[in-house]
This record gives C-alpha cells, sequence and structure tokens, in this order.
C-alpha cells in the first residue's frame, strides 16, 4: 500500500487516525496496539506471506535481545549477538541476494562447461533491508549497553511494524540518538508517554502534504524525462545530460517526499523522527553529501560499520580501506547488482580521493575558501554524484558505461534523436526542471518551512495538496523508487 494510493489517501490513513484518536490518551498502550495492527495490515496487502516474514524476525530478536540484555557473561553475550545478527542479515540475503549470486555461480559454471543451477524465483519482501537494519542496530545497541531492551514485545513489535516507516524508512532506532537528531527522545520513549498536540498534528499534516506534491508534481514529472533518455537507443549529449539531472532530481524528490511523508504522519500520531535529507544536493564534498543524504541510512554505517572497522583511527591506509569496504556494501545494501557495487565504490573512491587532499581530519570535512570556490565545489560535487546515479539507474555495466560515454565524450554520440528532443523539451518539462533545479539549490528545505506554519503556507499547502490530488488521478500510478530497495 503505497502513500500515494486513494486506498491509503481515502480510507487507511484516516480511518487509522480516527480510531488512534478516539481512544483515550491514557490508553497508551491500546494505541500502540491499534498501531501494530495497522502497520500489519498495512503491510499484508502487499502480501501477507511477508507480514509472516516480519513477525517471525520482531518475536525472534525480542526473545534474543532480553536473553543478551540479562546474561552477565560476556563471551556468551557476543556469541548471542552475532547469532541474532547472523539471522537478519541472512534473512535478508536469501531474498534480496540469492538470486544474484546463483546467476553469478551460473555465469561461471558456463564457462567452465558444467551444468548450470535452477534459477529459484524468490520475491523480494517491499522494506526487507530498511527493517532489517532496525532490528540490527536494536540488537547491537542492547549489547553494548546503549539501549535497554524493550519492556514488552508489544512496544518491540510497534516499534518494527511502525508503518509509516516501514517501507523506505527513515532507519529510527529504537533507544539511542544520534548526536545530530531533532526528536528530544528515543523512539522508546516515546512508545512509553509522547505528546499530542495541535502543533505537532498540523506540522506533520503539512510535511505530509508538501511530500505528497513532491511526489506527485516534481517526482513523477522528471521521471517521464528521465524514463525516455535512458530508454533512448542513441541519445546526443545535451540529451543525455538533461535525463540525467532528471533522474538526480526524480531521486531527490522521490525520496525525500517519501521521508517526509512519513516523518509527518508519525507526527500524527505523536512520534517525532530525525529529518532524513538537508539540502544534498548544496553540498561541497562527497562526505559534506553524505552527511545530507539520506541521514539515517549514512549514520548506520557510520556507527555500526565504519566506527566497528577501525573508522579513522588507525591511519590512512586502514582508514580508505574502511571507506570503501563500507561504500561498497552501502552499495550492495542498495540492490544486488554489479552496477550498484560500483555506484558504491565511486563514493568510496571519490570520499578517499578528498581524505588524501586534505589529510585524515576528524569529520572528513571540507571548508571551500571563498565564495566562488564554494559554488565551484557544489557544482563539481553535484555533477559528479550525478554521474554516480547514471550507474545506479542502469540495468547492467555496459548500459552504464554506454551513458557514460555519451555524457563525458562528445564523439560517443552522432547528435541524438530529434524525436527524443521532441519528447523531453516540452515547455512543461522545462518548467518543472527549472522548477526543480531552483528548490534543491536553495537551502530552507520542507522540514524547516512547515514546521512554523502561517495562514499563507497553510493556503499555500491545501492548493497544492489539491493540484496533486488531481494530478494524481490523471497520471499512471507510480511507487517510490526506494520501495524497490
Amino acid at each position: 500500500m503505497a502513500f500515494t494510493s486513494h486506498i491509503f489517501l481515502f480510507y487507511f490513513l484516516p480511518a487509522v487516525l480516527l480510531l488512534y484518536h478516539l481512544i483515550p490518551r491514557r490508553c497508551l498502550a491500546i494505541r500502540n496496539i491499534l498501531l501494530i495492527a495497522a502497520g500489519y495490515v498495512f503491510y499484508a496487502w502487499v502480501s501477507p506471506w511477508f507480514a509472516a516474514l516480519l513477525f517471525g524476525m520482531t518475536v525472534v530478536n525480542y526473545a534474543l535481545s532480553r536473553i543478551i540484555a540479562a546474561t552477565a557473561a560476556k563471551r556468551t553475550r557476543i556469541l548471542l549477538t552475532s547469532l541474532a545478527v547472523a539471522i537478519d542479515l541472512t534473512v535478508l540475503g536469501f531474498f534480496k541476494y540469492a538470486v544474484f549470486v546463483e546467476g553469478n555461480l551460473n555465469s561461471m559454471l558456463l564457462l567452465v562447461g558444467r551444468d548450470m543451477l535452477p534459477v529459484l524465483r524468490i520475491a523480494l519482501p517491499v522494506g526487507i533491508s530498511f527493517y532489517t537494519f532496525k532490528v540490527v542496530s536494536y540488537i547491537v545497541d542492547v549489547y553494548r549497553g546503549q539501549s535497554p531492551p524493550a519492556r514488552s514485545l508489544l512496544d518491540f513489535a510497534c516499534y518494527v511494524s511502525f508503518f509509516p516507516q516501514l517501507l523506505s524508512g527513515p532507519i529510527q532506532r529504537f533507544g539511542t540518538i544520534d548526536a545530530k537528531s531533532d526528536p528530544a527522545s528515543t523512539f522508546a520513549d516515546q512508545l512509553a508517554g509522547r505528546s499530542h498536540t495541535l502543533d505537532k498534528f498540523s506540522w506533520g499534516a503539512a510535511l505530509f502534504m508538501l511530500g505528497f506534491a513532491k511526489k506527485i508534481l516534481l517526482a513523477n514529472g522528471v521521471a517521464q524525462i528521465a524514463d525516455a533518455v535512458f530508454s533512448a537507443a542513441s541519445p546526443g549529449m545535451t540529451d543525455a545530460w538533461f535525463g540525467a539531472l532528471a533522474y538526480s532530481f526524480q531521486l531527490y524528490f522521490d525520496f525525500s517526499a517519501y521521508s517526509e511523508m512519513a516523518i509527518g504522519i508519525g507526527l500524527m500520531f505523536g512520534f517525532e523522527c530525525p529529518r532524513n535529507f538537508d539540502a544534498p544536493y548544496r553540498a561541497e564534498s562527497f562526505s559534506v553529501f553524505w552527511r545530507r543524504w539520506h541521514i539515517s541510512l549514512s549514520s548506520w554505517l557510520r556507527d555500526y560499520l565504519y566506527i566497528p572497522l577501525g573508522g579513522s583511527r588507525t591511519g590512512p591506509g586502514r582508514t580508505y580501506a574502511n571507506l570503501l569496504i563500507v561504500f561498497l556494501l552501502c552499495g550492495l545494501w542498495h540492490g544486488a547488482g554489479w552496477t550498484f557495487i560500483v555506484w558504491g565504490a565511486w563514493h568510496g573512491l571519490w570520499l578517499i580521493v578528498e581524505r588524501i587532499q586534505r589529510g585524515a581530519g576528524p569529520r572528513g570535512q571540507t571548508e571551500p575558501a571563498g565564495f566562488l570556490m564554494l559554488h565551484v565545489s557544489r557544482l563539481s560535487t553535484f555533477a559528479s554524484v550525478t554521474l554516480g546515479w547514471v550507474i545506479f539507474r542502469a540495468t547492467s555495466l555496459s548500459e552504464a558505461w554506454r551513458m557514460l560515454m555519451v555524457l563525458l565524450w562528445p564523439r560517443a554520440t552522432e547528435g541524438g534523436s530529434t524525436l527524443l528532443s521532441a519528447v523531453i523539451y516540452t515547455r512543461g518539462h522545462l518548467v518543472i526542471m527549472a522548477l526543480c533545479a531552483l528548490l534543491v539549490f536553495q537551502p530552507v528545505q520542507g522540514f524547516d518551512w512547515t514546521r512554523r506554519l502561517s495562514w499563507p503556507k497553510v493556503l499555500a499547502l491545501v492548493v497544492l495538496f489539491a493540484l496533486s490530488l488531481m494530478t494524481m488521478f490523471a497520471q499512471s500510478f507510480r511507487s517510490f523508487l526506494y520501495f524497490q530497495f
């Protein structure tokens, strides 16, 4: 069930909100049970089997976390934590990577003249990458003593199945807060007691409406350009850059819209969640980009992978290796394919280059000198990120190479197609692209703009939401891009 479907907008969300707020505030446990039921209905709408898998992972991780918390022997705690993480990653690996591994094995067997393995048919449970990382962070935090174990299975089930975050995050932690997080309390604290105010509900509704408009009016609009260019047999260099920029805008407005809608829905139920995007295309380096893009994932990778590997504490060579390992795995987390691995390597290598240029600083932050150099750094970083998105989008390495050659080497193209140009350079597309460019490069983001509402803002949001609803019924359905990851 997608946030942009009429079933969710007109039936599911209003019904759950109405039932939730009809329950007296003193009956918080009943409200949490309602949220659990809503989460399982929301997820089972895709497939009942997916809901069964979610339940199984919830029970296993809750049981192991209680044992870990009650065990004094460090060696036993390590073994139990390793067991829980291994179970979680095995489940993720089977559903997400079994076909990829099998395909590569069959290619190797074919080369040596051996019989190929039978092809498995495995449906990827939507959102498994996100809720697996949530439960892994919970288990590790309980082991470290940074988070108390959940008070009850119901509390933990509410955390894992919280439907606004279930399919595409943000990856909010259970009992720990990142140093830069906005909320003053953890998810665990909010399960035990949270405020329900008109201001909080209004902020959530405004954030949801703005995210909905970004998805329908902007992300879906530039998606038509990106689809046309990436499916063209021989786009020209100008057309290819236009399409690559369109895909960069699509990814940002699609995923940031989902995050804002998820955070907005959470606020309407009294839950606060940290922002997940902070003007990432204004970043002047890759290290700054990753502190602004998909913040919940980048902080997860830092705290549960980069730092345990040694971070930047073990010398430059080990630091570079750690960065490369983290981003190779980051690429693999996004998808089971060589294009995702190469995309991760692209970001990892750029981060290494930045470290080498300025030395291994404690935070890896670049501070360009001067107004001009700042904007040159931002544009060059954005261009490099866009080239990376081309690899990310491609269905194969050969397709990615073909597109990159067109983008970077004028002789690789014969000038493009007149028909393609007529399709992508329409007045409507040019207006949408200009609007996207204006919005991604300005500092005030929707998360901040909706925090303090005024009547002009409310009027603007109502108009945008109404226009988005009409557009939604007029255009073909497009799911959120990160559902596939």
